[in-house]
């Protein structure tokens, strides 16, 4: 017995329980329903211009409309009074979603469409602020890393699944029943965190003034600097994918939703790598994420005298879809590890920039797709990622956990 007990005390372990998996799975599950939301109407931009007459580049202000109240969501959840349930609020927020998409789905035009899209962007940006530093309280700080690509992986099913599913099912009975369904997903999400999540420990709110104190961090200035121009850059290409696969590479409409399941299987792929990886590699694991997404995305949009063939679409998206999934958890787990204690706040500060971002990507890129054309937009969207590289080499690496 005393053997055992030296040896118990001479290798610390941080176990983790089944539950807390089970419950970072949930919170995955979670992010599977949140982004099939956001990022439906990518699968369905040209059935949505057409029903609710817009242009495409109209439409996409949906998407726009929905980044920035998200991150204006994300920016007051910070300021959420510690005495509110974070359990709670949680649930509370999916069910929220699941009523902003079954309200969709009923919209007869873009106005009450866009009007019902905007409740569930609050809940998204609220509900993207609070999983990081729930997140935390779950797993040790060694598991962090891991825990953020379960989580994050369910970004890349719901572009492996969701979005595609959606496309398929706006195709098939119409994008009224692609809504319904998320709907109903979001509901049965919400029913999974409320018998998953364990008591949450409740984070003080420090007003305005804990924002202040963290933009005085130069590092996690520069971490939010590079997110805002990647994920301005990324969406802005993304938001208009299905214009840039049918015109710019002359890609059949009938093959679209099979790319887009490849571009989900590869974010999948990538979130495994950062799980492995991205605990002991992260900087150089991101900085080479970051030139391969940018030199996929820029291939895409070169304007040759004969289109890409499928096989080498699917593989230049395939590039970047894992490329930018590696950086989606890669930048989301070195502002957890920088920003320590006040994990929480940092949190909804980075997701409020994630959100505006997406916004932002999504109108310039329908300024630029107007303006000069897919091509362009692509090229110019691989180089603002690739500058983006600059400010993440400057960055001193987190202290391993």
């Amino acid at each position: 017995m005393q053997t055992r007990n030296l040896l118990s005390a001479s290798t610390p372990v941080s176990p983790v329980s089944a539950r807390a998996w089970i419950a970072v799975t949930a919170l995955g599950i979670s992010a599977f329903s949140i982004v099939t939301s956001e990022l439906a109407p990518v699968g369905m931009l040209s059935m949505l211009a057409k029903e609710l007459n817009q242009t495409e580049a109209g439409t996409g202000l949906v998407v726009t409309a929905y980044g920035w109240v998200g991150a204006l969501a994300a920016l007051l959840s910070g300021l959420i009074p510690a005495r509110i349930s974070r359990k709670a609020l949680l649930v509370t927020l999916m069910l929220i979603l699941a009523l902003s998409c079954m309200a969709a789905s009923q919209s007869l035009s873009m106005t009450t469409f866009i009007s019902a899209r905007m409740a569930g962007a609050v809940a998204h940006g609220a509900f993207w602020a609070l999983i990081g530093a729930v997140a935390s309280q779950l797993v040790p700080a060694e598991k962090l890393g891991l825990a953020t690509s379960v989580i994050f992986g369910g970004v890349s099913a719901a572009s492996v699944l969701g979005v595609p599913l959606a496309s398929v099912i706006a195709g098939v009975v119409g994008w009224r029943s692609a809504f319904t369904a998320i709907a109903l997903l979001s509901l049965a999400t919400a029913c999974v965190l409320f018998s998953t999540l364990p008591a949450l420990e409740k984070s003080p709110s420090g007003g305005i003034r804990i924002y202040r104190d963290i933009l005085k961090s130069p590092t996690l200035l520069s971490l939010y600097g590079a997110t805002a121009c990647i994920i301005s850059a990324h969406f802005a290409a993304f938001t208009y994918l299905e214009p840039l696969l049918t015109k710019a590479q002359s890609v059949a409409p009938a093959s679209v939703s099979g790319l887009l399941l490849v571009s989900g299987l590869s974010g999948l792929a990538g979130n495994i790598i950062a799980g492995k990886l991205i605990d002991r590699h992260m900087k150089a694991l991101i900085s080479a994420s970051l030139l391969l997404s940018a030199a996929a995305l820029g291939m895409l949009g070169l304007k040759g005298a004969v289109p890409f063939s499928l096989g080498l679409t699917g593989l230049l998206l395939t590039l970047w879809g894992a490329g930018i999934a590696i950086v989606f958890v890669g930048m989301q787990t070195w502002l957890l590890r920088s920003a320590g204690t006040s994990a929480q706040p940092a949190s909804s500060l980075y997701v409020a920039i994630f959100n505006a971002a997406i916004g932002t990507g999504a109108l310039a890129g329908g300024k630029v797709l107007a303006a000069v054309g897919i091509h362009n937009l692509a090229l110019l969207a691989a180089g603002v990622i690739t500058a983006s590289l600059m400010l993440v080499l400057r960055l001193k690496s987190p202290p391993l956990p």
